[in-house]
């Protein structure tokens, strides 16, 4: 479900461009020509992070209750009928998350943790931070 998320917010690339946002995204792990196709939704750099530090202090796992929740299932079957395919290879239980840092010291100014997997970030408000924080810098 991460490749659906990473092509909508790839969608926004033209227009953080004119906001001079830069887009990236960050990896746990690189299995085999996974990272290559991750690429091909993704149209940022990508960078893998082996270590885990931007996962922060404390890894947030999501363990067997994946297959309890309503609401992973009804983003599977959305990601599925979107085209998104996923697989099972690698470490899937870490949730994810979408970040707008603005530079020097903003720090974080939008913050989105998965829930549970497939939980995605609102694109609106990855755009409306985008340009309050360009609004920010030309005061």
């Amino acid at each position: 479900m991460c490749r659906e998320e990473a092509a909508e917010l790839s969608s926004l690339k033209s227009q953080l461009q004119e906001l001079e946002v830069p887009l990236f995204a960050v990896v746990k792990e690189n299995l085999g020509k996974e990272l290559d196709c991750f690429k091909t939704y993704f149209s940022g750099k990508v960078y893998v992070d082996q270590k885990r530090h931007f996962y922060g202090p404390q890894e947030r796992w999501m363990c067997l209750s994946i297959f309890l929740r309503i609401g992973v299932w009804r983003n599977i079957w959305r990601a599925y009928r979107k085209g998104f395919g996923g697989n099972i290879r690698g470490e899937g239980l870490v949730l994810g998350g979408v970040f707008v840092i603005g530079p020097g010291d903003q720090g974080i100014l939008l913050e989105h943790r998965e829930e549970e997997f497939g939980d995605k970030v609102n694109m609106l408000a990855v755009l409306r931070t985008a340009r309050k924080m360009q609004d920010d810098m030309a005061r």
